[in-house]
């Protein structure tokens, strides 16, 4: 047996947005029903490198298909300026859980793209307004990308308004989607009013604010992974109907980690877990809704999803390098 080892290319082409969309939503789905294990995530804090590592494992049972997988990944602000490499690099190892063999090794920083993309998607299908056909995105990094590839296949979006302060981002995101979309550089407010908001920074001081929401907006608030990390004012989320991906994480590093932490919010404040919206249990947008947030922190178990919906396509198209990495004589 052979191990296949799957670089960026692979994980890019194999991770269909489409697929990885539903198998995402599959992952909510098995998490409310129990039929996952995924151990918090746990954090190596390097501040002597600006940095951290995290370590990411899961298992689920999506039914028709089950998975394990451990995602390693770090995030050193520092990369870019001093080594000419990314702030945040993964490698995920996707296994047999019938008998722990790895099936591949694979780069994690597309999959963790796609996946965040994804689940952003999925809150947004449940959350948004049936007709929101505009998107605004504030920050205009590399995770700007797959919020719209994303997002874009569960509303007809038109129209796009990014915010930055770096206007060579801002022009790189158009030059990726101007033929297909409407994409124009804009204010906070002016993203924030759109139907759908989502957030990708790293900031510690909040940018956005309830007055610059259109009435009805959702907003996908994706950038908080940290203690201390938060984009929205504390006004939006006291106010929004407010769904998380896990209570235990997004009270400790999520976009409510914050208020939360200041009392702000309380148990009371929150609508639920978007697996529960995703199950049935309780409803997603509902006629009466205005602002709504989805405070997304990142689960393992969306890793394991995307890794399988990669395994399967690189292994029908003949993708990837296999390689002898477990010596199977050895029993």
């Amino acid at each position: 047996m052979e191990t296949l080892l799957l670089n960026r290319d692979d994980v890019g082409g194999n991770a269909r947005m489409a697929e990885v969309i539903v198998a995402v939503e599959e992952a909510f789905a098995a998490y409310q029903r129990g039929d996952v294990q995924m151990p918090a995530k746990s954090y190596i804090d390097l501040p002597e490198y600006d940095g951290d590592f995290r370590s990411m494992p899961a298992y689920m049972d999506a039914g028709d298909w089950d998975a394990a997988g451990i995602k390693w990944v770090n995030v050193h602000t520092g990369n870019p300026e001093r080594y000419d490499l990314p702030t945040v690099m993964g490698t995920m190892i996707y296994s047999d859980p019938r008998n722990a063999f790895p099936l591949a090794i694979m780069d994690g920083t597309t999959l963790t793209r796609k996946r965040t993309g994804a689940a952003a998607a999925v809150a947004t299908d449940h959350l948004a307004v049936e007709d929101a056909t505009s998107l605004g995105i504030v920050g205009a990094g590399v995770q700007s990308y797959t919020q719209l590839e994303a997002i874009g296949v569960v509303r007809d979006i038109e129209t796009v308004v990014v915010a930055d302060k770096r206007e060579d981002a801002i022009e790189a995101f158009a030059d990726r989607f101007g033929d297909e979309f409407d994409v124009r550089a804009g204010s906070i407010a002016e993203a924030a009013s759109c139907d759908i908001l989502s957030t990708v920074t790293p900031v510690e001081s909040p940018l956005v604010s309830a007055a610059d929401l259109g009435e009805r907006t959702h907003v996908n608030a994706m950038g908080a992974d940290a203690p201390g990390k938060n984009e929205l004012g504390r006004d939006v989320v006291t106010d929004a109907k407010l769904v998380i991906d896990d209570y235990e994480q997004c009270t400790h590093s999520g976009e409510i980690n914050v208020p939360w932490s200041q009392n702000v919010l309380t148990d009371a404040d929150l609508y639920g877990e978007l697996g529960e919206i995703v199950a049935g249990e309780k409803s997603g947008r509902t006629a009466e809704d205005g602002v709504t947030v989805f405070d997304s922190t990142g689960l393992a178990i969306q890793d394991v999803a995307a890794a399988h919906v990669v395994y399967e396509r690189a292994n029908e198209k003949d993708n990837g390098t296999p390689f002898e990495l477990v010596d199977t004589r050895l029993r």
